[in-house]
């Protein structure tokens, strides 16, 4: 099997010279209810926390109850978390 030549440089380049795929973007304001996933993260720089600090605002499954199927036993949906950490 013979590798094509063009092939190479670009496996090296995703191998050692790649993006940093733990970077996360910084928004300027905090996404509208409902636009996450539940557990999703994202870090909000709007100026509401101290310096040398950031929002980090995790999703919520943006329901009150969520049924389970089969069940009468309904759980508490998991609410949207806001706190401020170190940057």
């Amino acid at each position: 099997m013979k590798t094509s030549s063009r092939f190479v440089p670009v496996l090296i380049a995703l191998c050692f010279g790649g993006t940093n795929l733990n970077a996360q973007e910084i928004l300027k304001q905090a996404p509208a209810p409902g636009s996450l996933r539940p557990g999703q993260t994202v870090f909000v720089d709007d100026h509401t926390c101290r310096a040398n600090q950031i929002k980090k605002i995790t999703g919520g499954s943006n329901r009150e109850y969520v049924p389970v199927i089969g069940s009468t036993v309904k759980r508490v949906g998991v609410a949207r978390t806001t706190e401020c950490v170190p940057r």
